[in-house]
């Protein structure tokens, strides 16, 4: 069983949920929904501009170029409680990659890192590019080094199919090794939808 530390550590290597209060009513009304249709189903998430302007523009600059269609969530970590996290991104063109963002922490921005947040993966503060991750449990010590911008309002049960999904017993690196979806779970259309 990996700690708490060895899976933060782990995430270095690469996302119906508690609403964060807004900060303000005109960041309430900056949500931005998008839905990932997938293999396993439909998610909807809400993304936060109001409250995570520069993380929500871009996951939407690769939602609006069509960048994420055809890619994949592939991962799927799992804690012994049930909790843990499903991971996407783009593994199949590294030319559709934009360059990587400056980071908005958690104190800045006040979306914490609960049950069906989406926030970026990253390297570490300030390389995060596409790949993104779900949680399906709180996971307070990311608030230290990722970037949380929003949360599923739809398909939470889609995520949990995914976190179930089968998985490699060898593919995967380090502590990431038998955490890789085999298969991967298809991402066939990202797109915005009305809110």
């Amino acid at each position: 069983m990996l700690t708490r530390f060895a899976f933060a550590l782990s995430l270095l290597l690469v996302a119906p949920a508690a609403a964060q209060a807004p900060a303000s009513p005109s960041a309430a009304t900056d949500i931005v929904k998008v839905a990932l249709d997938t293999s396993a189903g439909r998610i909807v998430l809400a993304l936060d501009r109001g409250h995570a302007p520069v993380t929500t523009d871009n996951f939407l600059r690769y939602i609006d170029a069509g960048r994420f269609n055809g890619e994949s969530f592939y991962r799927s970590m799992k804690f012994t409680d049930g909790g843990g996290i499903v991971q996407g991104g783009i593994t199949t063109d590294a030319r559709k990659l934009y360059p990587a963002i400056a980071h908005e922490p958690v104190s800045k921005t006040g979306i914490k890192h609960v049950t069906g947040t989406v926030s970026m993966a990253a390297f570490s503060p300030g390389t995060a590019k596409a790949d993104f991750f779900i949680l399906l449990s709180d996971i307070p010590s990311f608030d230290a080094s990722f970037a949380a911008f929003g949360h599923v309002v739809e398909g939470m049960d889609v995520v949990k199919a995914i976190q179930t999904a089968p998985t490699s017993p060898t593919k995967g690196e380090g502590v990431m090794k038998g955490q890789m979806l085999e298969p991967v779970v298809k991402i066939t259309k990202a797109s915005r939808l009305a809110n």
